[in-house]
C-alpha cells in the first residue's frame, strides 16, 4: 500500500551526519540534491512529507521552504508523539505512514509506522529493525532511494518519473 504520509529524519538521512563550522562557529550542513526529487516525486502523487529531526536550526527550516515541506518540525524530543499529532490531524494512522531514520532516537517511530527504512551506514542494531535499508548511505541520497523503493513496490515510480520527461 501506498503510504499517505511519508517522514523522514535528517541529520544521517538527507546530510552525512557530520557537523562543518566555520571559523566564525557558524553550522553548516552538506544536503544532496537528490533527496530533493524524493519529495518532487512524492508531491506529484499527492502524498505529505514531514520532517522530525531533534536538531532546532534554520539550515533545515531553509531547505524545507526551499522544497516546499510545510510539515517541518525542528527541535523534536519525542518523534513518536509528534508524528501520532500529525497523523491525526491528516486523519490517518502511523501504520499507513513511512519513516526513514538512522539512530538511536529513531527506533521508536521506526517500530511503529507501516513501512521502515534506514540508510547504509545506520548501525546495525537500527538496521536490523527496519523494512529497507538503502543502498547509498546518509547524505548522498538515501530519502530519494527510500520514496523510489515505495512507489516501486506499489507499481507507480515508472510513471510518477516519466511525468517529469
Amino acid at each position: 500500500m501506498l503510504p499517505k504520509l511519508v517522514m523522514t529524519d535528517i541529520d544521517g538521512v538527507w546530510t552525512d551526519g557530520g557537523m562543518y563550522y566555520t571559523a566564525e562557529g557558524d553550522a553548516m550542513k552538506r544536503f544532496s540534491v537528490k533527496d530533493g526529487w524524493g519529495v518532487s516525486f512524492l508531491r506529484r502523487l499527492g502524498i505529505p512529507v514531514a520532517i522530525l529531526t531533534g536538531e532546532d536550526t534554520q539550515i533545515v527550516r531553509r531547505r524545507a521552504e526551499k522544497l516546499g515541506i510545510a510539515h517541518c518540525y525542528l527541535g523534536v524530543k519525542d518523534k513518536v508523539a509528534q508524528a501520532e499529532a500529525l497523523c491525526r490531524e491528516l486523519g490517518i494512522g502511523l501504520d499507513e505512514a513511512a519513516f526513514i531514520g538512522d539512530d538511536l532516537n529513531d527506533l521508536p517511530l521506526l517500530r511503529k509506522v507501516g513501512f521502515s527504512a534506514s540508510p547504509a551506514n545506520t548501525p546495525d542494531y537500527v538496521k536490523r529493525e527496519v523494512h529497507y535499508v538503502t543502498r547509498v548511505r546518509g547524505g548522498e541520497g538515501a530519502f530519494r532511494e527510500f520514496v523510489e523503493k515505495l512507489l516501486a513496490d506499489n507499481g507507480v515510480l515508472e510513471q510518477t518519473v516519466a511525468s517529469f520527461l
